[in-house]
């Protein structure tokens, strides 16, 4: 449970407070009139957001959020107090959608965003409010306005510049690691990875992020293995990393087999820039280098780079390869080093 992409949670706005009906009593004061004042206004539910979280998992111990109700009116021509509002923090990425899961809402993707989920109730008008020179004791007060009630569900879709693809055991997951600080769990089994991971990769003074999800087989798109439920999380990508396992028998197989789940899949993931790239050549020899890579070529049609996440071979020619595909407006430049004066 510790990565959690798809919740659902349970909003309600505050209602607003009732007028008042009341009339001014003082001594020496023979006629006071109407002084009731009007029913404060109900809490909104909101939704923002916020740096430093890349989950949902906050969602999986409390779905259930309600607004404060405002207070009724008072003599005295007195408002009720205002109910507080309440706001949804939510990792950037995340989409609100209503509770058909297909209705979106809103989409988080800029930090500090926000976005009104269910607007509070109006407070009543007070019998002060209905005074007039026909009818100057009113009795009468408006009730206030009831609050909404939702319920949504928060759909968390990653924001990274360069999203992995690939087989179970490709090597999605060493790249990563060999790239940059992330730590995901590496073994020699399929399926290692089983929730997405993000890592920050730099090259030539610039940062990107890269989102390695779990592999996907044949049939991901029919719910087999783990489903196509993480692909999700490189639609916001600007290019895919599509690593093919070099030491398999079946290299045009294995490269078709996810092309064919990505345009199953829908939307315009099979459309994004790709860089295709041969994984575990520290395991062949020239020859088999060549052969597999031309197998491969005439699978895709297009370049095919090589590359060992182990032995850090051609690592650094793939990394330029994607910085290349990315805008500059998505990149993070690191500033230039400075060099020290010198110091005896």
């Amino acid at each position: 449970m510790k990565f959690l992409d798809l919740c659902k949670v349970y909003i309600r706005s505050g209602a607003g407070g009732g007028g008042c009906v009341s009339f001014r009593r003082e001594k020496y004061i023979e006629y006071g009139g109407p002084d009731g004042g009007d029913g404060g206004g109900g809490g909104s539910v909101w939704a923002e957001a916020v740096d430093g979280l890349n989950t949902l998992i906050d969602f999986r111990y409390q779905q259930h959020f309600f607004a404060r109700n405002g207070q009724p009116g008072m003599g005295k021509q007195r408002t009720g107090k205002d109910g507080d509002d309440i706001v949804l923090r939510v990792p950037v990425g995340t989409e609100l959608l209503d509770e058909d899961q297909e209705t979106v809402i809103a989409d988080m993707t800029e930090l500090g965003q926000r976005v009104e989920l269910a607007r509070g109730g109006n407070g009543g008008w007070g019998n002060l409010h209905f005074k007039s020179a026909t009818n100057q004791a009113p009795r009468r007060a408006n009730p206030g306005q009831e609050g909404v009630e939702r319920t949504l569900w928060l759909r968390l879709k990653l924001i990274a510049d360069v999203g992995l693809l690939g087989l179970p055991n490709a090597g999605k997951s060493t790249f990563l690691a060999a790239t940059s600080n992330a730590r995901p769990k590496i073994a020699d089994y399929p399926f290692t990875t089983l929730h997405p991971n993000l890592g920050v990769v730099g090259v030539d003074n610039t940062e990107f992020v890269v989102a390695d999800i779990p592999g996907l087989i044949e049939g991901a798109s029919e719910g087999r293995g783990l489903g196509d439920l993480f692909l999700g999380h490189v639609e916001r990508c600007a290019v895919l990393l599509h690593l093919v396992d070099g030491t398999s028998q079946t290299i045009a197989e294995d490269y078709q087999t996810i092309i064919t789940e990505l345009e199953k899949y829908g939307g315009d993931l099979a459309d994004k820039p790709r860089v295709t790239v041969l994984n575990k050549i520290d395991a062949l020899d020239e020859d088999e280098r060549e052969a597999a890579r031309s197998e491969l070529e005439e699978a895709c049609g297009g370049e095919v780079m090589m590359m060992s996440g182990v032995a850090r071979e051609g690592v650094t020619d793939v990394l330029r390869a994607l910085r290349g595909q990315i805008d500059d407006d998505r990149l993070r430049f690191r500033p230039a080093e400075e060099e020290a004066p010198w110091q005896p």
